[in-house]
């Protein structure tokens, strides 16, 4: 044991006189280890971003169409809804013995890019996210008025929005020609706390609302000529006649597929009941095949890196011949000589792979404020995970078996140079 020691410490030393040289070779070792790990780190929290995004909800209710569009839009607010449900409809499945609780929601306006959401204080009280965490106020309060608004944290943070202001909406996705409903602008009623999800770059506001920012359009335009006052929208505002869809918490969850079915089986309106894990596997079995493709890169970077490991060690086994022959010289066996290269290899992969951790939490420190504000993922520059352990010592065993092929070299010659010194 203490012969392998004082050859690791003789292999260290061998590697800190050429420092200059393998310094390369440890860059390579940590671009490729790094390119491995990040990938790794932001797959695992993309995916627990999307994942935990929403919580606690047993169905997500729509139009008839495709499950996988029906979550993006009504969850992340990615892409657009062909058609709406009624709201007749939402009240019917809400009166359900078996529904503990509905959150109706209703999109399609924006604000300078963010989306607007028109629900009811349900929302607040019942929608989930994360391990089953409520939703919370940094400050204000629910909507209270016809023409108040709540904003999500990175809404009020990027815009600079808090209590009192005031904010005019805009028809459609909010693009420059977008038609603005500014003849009826809202007032900020309160600003949620941050929870790393959708929620915080949106705007709520009540369904009523909704409707009556809408009163006096028709084909998705205001008529011409036809102007109505805030006052006027106070006292015209209706029931909604439809929705975009509805988040429906049950009392039992062992009775979502008997619901899920009767949804299905409605006769009134045609109606899809999507179990928001269930599509969430969907979306990832979508997204594996670039999963896939993303890690075979990064481990040919990583074996690219390895194998300059391999090549810079054979390059200098020619100049460090003379001080193999000295090792012989004194004692040293061929295979002192092997396990010496071996180290070696492996003290320069274990360098690299310490380098790319502390670059690795750099990079997560710089990018984690710049992909929450710009996409809500949120990137925590925590200790690494098992997977990630994993993939570390991979790397490791891989390193250690390439060096052996220089250290395999190296034990050769130290046997022929023996027989030269024997005679």
């Amino acid at each position: 044991m203490t012969r392998f020691l004082c050859l690791f410490l003789l292999a260290g030393k061998s590697a800190w006189n050429r420092r200059g040289t393998l310094a390369l070779v440890v860059c390579s070792i940590a671009l490729s280890a790094t390119l491995l790990l990040g990938l790794e780190r932001i797959r695992s929290q993309v995916r627990e971003s999307f994942v935990q995004a929403v919580s606690g909800t047993d169905l997500i209710v729509g139009a008839r169409g495709g499950n996988l569009q029906l979550m993006l839009y009504a969850i992340f607010h990615l892409g657009g809804a062909t058609h709406n449900m009624g709201f007749k409809s939402a009240e019917v499945i809400g009166e359900n013995p078996e529904v503990a609780w509905t959150i109706p929601i209703s999109l399609g306006d924006s604000h300078l890019g963010y989306p607007v959401v028109a629900t009811n204080h349900d929302f607040f009280r019942h929608y989930k996210f994360r391990n089953q965490e409520s939703i919370a106020f940094a400050r204000g309060q629910a909507f209270d008025d016809l023409f108040d608004v709540v904003v999500g944290a990175q809404v009020a943070r990027m815009l600079g929005y808090d209590l009192g202001h005031e904010v005019a909406l805009s028809h459609g996705g909010g693009d420059i020609l977008a038609i603005m409903h500014d003849d009826m602008p809202f007032t900020v009623r309160g600003v949620l706390a941050p929870t790393g999800t959708p929620v915080d770059r949106s705007l709520y506001i009540s369904l009523a609302a909704m409707e009556a920012i809408h009163l006096g359009w028709q084909g998705g335009a205001p008529l011409p000529g036809l102007k109505i006052s805030p006052e006027q929208a106070s006292k015209l505002i209706q029931e909604p006649e439809s929705i975009t869809a509805l988040l429906v918490g049950l009392e039992r969850r062992s009775r979502v597929f008997a619901l899920q079915r009767d949804i299905h089986d409605y006769r009134e309106e045609a109606l899809t009941a999507v179990m928001p894990g269930v599509a969430m596997d969907q979306i990832w079995q979508m997204v594996n095949t670039g999963e896939k493709a993303l890690l075979l890169v990064s481990l040919l970077v990583t074996v690219t890196g390895l194998a300059g490991l391999v090549a810079a060690i054979l390059a200098g086994l020619g100049e460090r011949r003379r001080e193999l022959t000295i090792l012989r010289s004194v004692g040293a066996r061929p295979a002192d000589i092997l396990v010496l290269l071996a180290a070696e290899g492996f003290l320069l992969v274990v360098s690299g792979i310490l380098l790319a951790l502390f670059a690795l939490f750099l990079l997560l420190n710089f990018l984690s404020p710049v992909l929450l504000d710009l996409y809500g993922i949120v990137l925590d520059a925590s200790l690494p995970s098992l997977t990630e352990w994993g993939i570390m010592g991979g790397i490791s065993v891989a390193g250690f078996c390439a060096a052996l092929i220089p250290a395999f070299r190296a034990y050769r010659l130290s046997l022929s140079d023996g027989l030269s010194l024997s005679r």
